[in-house]
């Protein structure tokens, strides 16, 4: 789906050192078990979402419910991976009451992982990004609730395997870990947003995508960028 600025390979690209919880955007992608299509299909450039892919899609709509410190940026569900933005504010919003979902949808499929025993350590400076809301609305984070990217993954993969178990004969959904990107600049966050919204209509360029036909330009140059960025900006140095 595209972005809607009023709503919102297994191992992980981290940067060795860098504090995940501190305030900034983030880019994640989710890919499925073995690259199986399980969210729907692409049609003439159209991502049309099939009940699993609904049910992510209510999923990571959901987050920010569970982790008020986390923010929505531009998603899009495709038929074997998701890609989102995700920010890290340092206060919510003030969150509004959970709404009627339906019954196999919502906060009961949603197991967000307990936070850790000991808080992490304090952040250093936070990116030159604004989160996509007025601070002025931020009030105090909930205590316990956890801030860090990877435990808001490990809820939303939750959430949609618990659905899947239950309503299909599909027991393993996701290949391990994901990917995450940090986002440090403005020209890195215009880029993905513009592929995100991209994504179905370059789907035949999809890495994911097992009938690829060739290399994206637009993905090579993102990765480039990070990799530039993250060259610039060493573990332990400024983000």
């Amino acid at each position: 789906m595209p972005y809607d600025p009023n709503r919102h390979h297994r191992r992980s690209i981290r940067l060795k050192g860098y504090d995940y919880t501190q305030p900034g955007a983030y880019f994640v992608t989710l890919v499925t078990h073995e690259r199986m299509p399980l969210f729907g299909d692409i049609v003439n450039g159209d991502m049309r979402l099939n009940d699993i892919g609904r049910v992510a899609e209510q999923c990571w709509l959901d987050v920010p419910f569970h982790f008020p410190h986390v923010a929505l940026d531009a998603f899009v569900i495709m038929p074997n991976h998701i890609h989102g933005i995700l920010w890290i504010v340092e206060s919510p919003p003030e969150t509004p009451e959970m709404p009627e979902m339906p019954e196999t949808v919502g906060a009961k499929n949603f197991s967000p992982l307990p936070p850790p025993s000991s808080p992490p350590s304090s952040p250093p400076s936070s990116p030159p990004l604004s989160p996509p809301s007025s601070p002025s609305s931020f009030t105090k984070r909930p205590r316990g609730t956890s801030k860090t990217i990877g435990s808001v993954v490990r809820g939303f993969k939750i959430g949609v395997t618990k659905w899947v178990r239950q309503n299909t004969d599909i027991y393993i959904v996701w290949q391990q870990n994901y990917h995450e990107h940090i986002i440090r600049h403005e020209r890195a966050l215009n880029a993905i947003r513009r592929y995100i919204l991209e994504n179905p209509l370059r789907w035949y360029l999809d890495r994911e995508n097992p009938a690829c036909t060739g290399p994206d330009p637009l993905a090579q140059d993102i990765w480039a960028m990070f990799r530039q960025d993250d060259a610039d900006h060493p573990a332990g140095g400024d983000p």
